[in-house]
């Protein structure tokens, strides 16, 4: 299967941002050209993102980060959100106990409104980047953020048919209907929104820092707006919100380290154990489309998700057998369990069962200094639980649509209990050098997505744009998803093999990438989503002597 790309690259040598949108990414590489690093440039591009992808991205959400600093190695950062103080495990009422509608509640409570809403970690997490690792101060970093809000941008296809598409839960709360939907008129291609009440929030977090949601003037005003509408925020959950350092996830596919994030993100642990069970196929003498990869690749994702569901959660709530899952040993004994002429069906608990929104994004930011900063972040839902808080303009996230209503399970809802999450933010190093910095949303897609295209560059010697936006395939044991893509005779020869296909529009969202060569780096992103890249090249005039720079040749 040839790749027909839809964007093009960039290569560029002192620095790259690659986001979901142009804007976005444009406000990270003038961070770099003013001088700031890589954590300065991610930072700005987070909140220049929750002006321009407000579906996917906001202040009130969570998300992990993955970062590599030359003097000190790898990091990654749990910023994801929490159940607040008063939830408890029967706070929703469950429809049904059938997986299609499993995480169905009366009212839609768990998803629209108020009460949908989690205690949220990004801005801690942004905060902190700027103020622990970045060298500008958090008002320089935010301030474009506010220009575009006060000013407004033009709005894409993308985000027109996602207003579109969440109208009837946008209406409902006068905030987000007056940004979104002025006049009740769902913004064209091109029109202008502007968000001004979102700028005064974001001067307010610019001046007083993470402080003025966690226990200042905006967590009292969200504190009020809760209790006014049956929600359970409080002040005091969000000044008991923390972000944590946590151990990175670290696995070899070949001659390369993939370094990710871990729990409660599953993602680390889910690539890497389906990177090792790849290992033990000759996945490089296939073409993409190719039934047998395709095979080799469903059954690797069956087994990994049979894992998953059996073994990962909340750390603080269940002991997860990490070294075992990531052993070579344990993957070639997996990988036998494989019959390249039959699809099976692999054992798994449904006691942990996840509801991952394929509503995020993610970013990544490299410098010239080598830092490189690869974060995913979300609201969960498009237009998270659709409530923009009252003269704040920022949105709710509905993150407690991730927890499990039903009660008695492993991922049941807890008081400050964390959800699973399948966020994979992951940085690749070859002989000790970064070679790659990858990620994508998609809930339960994301980490398959990931593989995919890891083993497009690696095993298929794909460029990085063809790899970023290469068709890909999914599957949990249930249906094979194929993108429209591959072609007829491919989903027939799969049928035969005992697989139930299903072709899609897409599978996972807007992947975007970095790759290092030498002395330059190369940005891509897909066609998934708004994505583009943004590069910093050329520099300063050479050192020269006094009035040489005033001479007339």
């Amino acid at each position: 299967m040839d790749i027909i790309t839809k964007k093009q690259p960039i290569s560029s040598s002192n620095g790259i941002v690659t986001s979901n949108h142009p804007i976005a990414s444009s406000v990270g590489i003038s961070i770099l050209a003013a001088g700031g690093n890589a954590f300065d440039a991610a930072v700005g591009t987070a909140f220049a993102l929750s002006v321009v992808e407000p579906m996917m991205v906001g202040p009130f959400g969570g998300g992990f980060t993955n970062f590599y600093k030359p003097e000190s190695g790898f990091s990654t950062i749990d910023g994801y959100c929490s159940a607040p103080g008063k939830a408890y495990e029967s706070m929703f009422n469950p429809i049904s106990n059938e997986l299609d509608k499993y995480f169905e509640v009366e009212g839609q409570l768990n998803t629209i409104g108020y009460l949908a809403s989690g205690t949220p970690g990004n801005l801690l997490t942004w905060t902190h980047l700027v103020e622990k690792h970045g060298k500008f101060p958090l008002s320089e970093v935010i301030n474009p953020a506010i220009n575009i809000a006060k000013n407004g941008f033009r709005v894409s296809d993308y985000l027109s048919n996602n207003i579109r598409d969440n109208a009837e839960g946008l209406s409902q709360f006068k905030e987000s209907k007056d940004i979104y939907l002025p006049n009740g008129i769902i913004p064209e291609k091109n029109q202008i929104i502007k968000n001004p009440n979102f700028a005064t929030t974001l001067e307010g977090i610019a001046k007083h820092g993470s402080d003025y949601l966690h226990g200042g003037e905006l967590g009292k005003h969200i504190e009020e707006e809760m209790k006014k509408n049956d929600g359970l925020i409080t002040l005091e959950d969000l000044k008991k919100q923390k972000i944590y350092y946590r151990d990175p996830i670290i696995g070899t596919y070949k001659n390369y380290t993939i370094n990710s994030v871990g729990p409660v993100s599953s993602g680390g642990i889910c690539l890497i154990q389906m990177l090792n069970i790849l290992e033990n196929f000759e996945i490089e003498k296939y073409k993409l489309s190719d039934p047998e990869r395709i095979h080799i690749i469903a059954e690797t994702f069956k087994l990994v998700f049979a894992d998953r569901y059996q073994y990962i959660g909340d750390p603080e709530y269940i002991d997860i057998p990490i070294k075992s899952l990531l052993s070579k040993n344990y993957a070639t004994q997996r990988s036998k369990q494989i019959d390249l002429e039959k699809s099976q069906d692999y054992q798994y608990t449904e006691g942990l069962v996840d509801n991952d929104s394929n509503n995020t994004t993610h970013f990544n930011v490299a410098d010239n200094e080598g830092n490189i900063v690869s974060m995913t972040q979300t609201i969960n839902n498009a237009f998270g639980s659709r409530v923009a808080i009252n003269e704040t303009g920022m949105m709710m996230n509905n993150c407690m649509l991730l927890f499990d209503p039903h009660k008695g399970n492993a991922n049941s809802i807890k008081p400050y209990k964390r959800s699973l999450s399948s966020m994979t933010p992951t940085i690749i190093t070859k002989n000790n050098k970064p070679f790659l910095v990858l990620g994508t949303p998609g809930g339960r897609r994301i980490f398959g997505a990931v593989c995919q295209a890891l083993i497009a560059i690696i095993d298929n010697k794909f460029s990085l744009q063809s790899a970023v936006e290469s068709p890909r395939i999914w599957t949990d044991g249930y249906e094979l998803e194929l993108e429209y893509e591959f072609p007829e005779k491919t989903l027939n020869q799969l049928t035969k093999l005992g697989h139930k296909t299903n072709s899609v529009n897409r599978v996972a969202g807007g992947m975007n990438a970095i790759l290092f060569k030498n002395d330059t780096m190369e940005g891509a992103a897909c066609h998934r989503a708004d994505g583009s890249p943004a590069g910093l090249s050329g520099g300063f005039a050479l050192p020269s002597k006094p009035g040489d720079a005033f001479r007339d040749y």
